[in-house]
C-alpha cells in the first residue's frame, strides 16, 4: 500500500461487478463465478470447474476522480508439470474505454496440472497480493478493471485516493456469449484483448457476459439453463470445436443436442437475436475426428487430432461435418424463428487469416488472431443489416 495517501476503501459488492453470474463468499473475500450455483453442482469434471471460475470478461466498473487505485486479490494460478511457468495474469484498467494501466499480482495459490489427459492437479496455497494502478487520467471517469481471464481471482479489497461510485445503469445492450477456449481467451495477451472483449468494445455501447469455457463448450444443459435465466439483449452460441476435439458425440446425438440447447435458451429469450456460430478454421480438425491430444515432440505443446477420417461415414464428427449440421439446423429453425441466425466461423478466421496469423499451438489463435476475430465479428454481427445491428 502506498504510504502518505488518503485512501477511500470501498466494499466489493455485486453492483461494482459486470460479466459474472454468481458471487461466492470465501474466507478471503468474494469469488466471481460465470455459472450459477445450481449449474456448478452438475459440473462433471475439473476442467469446467476451473474454467467457469476463471473470470474471463469479468470486470469491476465504477466512476471516480481517483488517480491511484489498488485491488487486493488472491489469485489461483495455473502451472503444468514439466513445462515453463505460465506468466502471471494481467489486470487491465480502462479509463473511459481506453487501456490506461496494467498490473499483475505476485504470490497466490498455484494449481499444477499433473496430467493433461485426465486434468489431475495439485494445489499449493500462497499469499494474497495487490494490483496497483497509478498515474491515472485526472478528472471524473468511468473505470473498468478487467480481471485475468485465465486466473481464478478472489477479490479481497478495493481502495483509491478518491471516492468510488457504482455505475448502476448506462443503457448499454447486454451481449451474452457462449463458446470454447478461444472465446475464453486462450493465447490472448491480456483480458481486454480476448476477441469477445474486443468485439464488445468496438461494437459500441455493449456490455459483455462471456460464457466462453476452455475445453467445455459441450452443449451442457446446465449452461443452456444459465443462459435462459440471464437477462440479455443479444445472444451468441459458438459451438463445435470442443465436441470434435473431445470426441464426445456422434452426428446422431449432435443434432438433437443442438436443438435442445437452443430450445432451452428460447424458453427464456423467445425473441432475442440469437446467433449460432460454427467453428473457425482449424486445419488439424477440418476432416479428422478427435480426440485431440497434446504433442510435445517439437519441444513446445502443440495439439494433434488422433481420429480416423474413415470413421466420418459412421457418424464421427469433424469441423466440416459440424458446420454443415449447424447450417442445416439454423435454416430449419429460422422458418419459425426469424431472430435466429447462422454465421460460418471461417468468416471470422479462415484461410487468409490462417496464412497471416497461424495457430501457434495448432488450435488457438495468437493475440493478432484474437484481434482479427474480434474485428470480423463486429463486421458480421454488429454491422449494418446484421443480426446485432443497433
Amino acid at each position: 500500500m502506498k504510504t502518505g495517501t488518503m485512501w477511500v476503501t470501498t466494499p466489493i459488492t455485486p453492483d461494482l461487478l459486470r460479466g459474472f453470474l454468481d458471487l461466492e463468499s470465501t474466507r478471503h473475500g468474494v469469488l466471481p463465478h460465470r455459472l450459477p450455483a445450481a449449474a456448478r453442482k452438475q459440473i462433471p469434471d475439473s476442467q469446467l470447474a476451473m474454467a467457469e471460475a476463471q473470470p474471463s470478461g469479468v470486470r469491476l466498473v465504477f466512476r471516480t476522480r481517483a488517480t491511484t487505485v489498488e485491488l487486493d486479490t488472491l489469485p489461483t494460478k495455473r502451472a503444468f508439470r514439466g513445462m515453463p511457468a505460465v506468466p502471471d495474469g494481467v489486470y487491465d484498467l480502462l479509463a473511459d474505454g481506453e487501456l490506461a494501466a496494467q498490473a499483475t499480482v505476485d504470490g497466490g495459490n498455484v494449481r499444477t496440472i499433473t496430467d493433461l489427459r485426465t486434468g489431475a492437479a495439485e494445489l499449493a496455497e500462497g499469499p494474497a497480493g495487490t494490483a496497483r494502478f497509478t498515474d491515472l487520467p485526472v478528472g471524473d471517469k468511468r473505470i473498468e478493471i478487467w480481471l485475468p481471464h485465465a486466473e481464478i481471482t478472489e477479490l479481497i479489497g478495493l481502495r483509491a485516493d478518491a471516492p468510488i461510485e457504482p455505475v448502476t445503469t448506462d443503457g448499454r445492450r447486454v451481449w451474452l456469449h457462449h463458446g470454447s477456449s478461444i472465446s475464453h481467451g486462450s493465447n490472448a495477451a491480456h483480458p481486454s484483448s480476448i476477441w469477445p472483449a474486443l468485439a464488445a468494445r468496438h461494437a459500441g455501447e455493449v456490455e459483455l457476459i462471456n460464457l466462453g469455457f476452455g475445453g467445455s463448450a459441450l452443449l451442457d444443459p446446465f449452461t443452456a439453463r444459465a443462459m435462459r435465466d440471464t437477462p440479455a439483449d443479444l445472444i451468441s452460441v459458438k459451438v463445435g470445436i470442443n465436441i470434435v476435439n473431445t470426441d464426445t458425440m456422434r452426428l446422431r446425438a449432435f443434432g438433437p443436442a443442438v436443438h435442445g440447447f437452443l430450445d432451452t435458451i428460447r424458453d427464456g429469450h423467445p425473441h432475442t437475436p440469437l446467433l449460432v456460430v460454427s467453428p473457425i478454421l482449424c486445419p488439424i480438425q477440418e476432416d479428422t475426428p478427435g480426440p485431440l491430444m497434446p504433442d510435445f515432440s517439437t519441444g513446445t505443446m502443440r495439439f494433434k487430432a488422433t481420429g480416423d477420417p474413415a470413421d466420418v461415414a459412421a457418424g464421427r464428427l469433424t469441423l466440416t461435418v459440424i458446420r454443415d449440421a449447424l447450417a442445416r439446423i439454423v435454416e430449419q429453425r429460422a422458418v419459425d424463428d426469424p431472430n435466429l441466425h447462422y454465421l460460418d466461423g471461417r468468416d471470422l478466421y479462415g484461410d487468409s487469416d490462417f496464412a497471416e496469423f497461424p495457430l501457434p499451438d495448432a488450435l488457438h489463435p495468437d493475440p493478432d488472431g484474437h484481434r482479427r476475430i474480434g474485428e470480423n465479428f463486429v463486421r458480421h454481427a454488429f454491422g449494418a443489416g446484421r443480426p446485432f445491428a443497433g
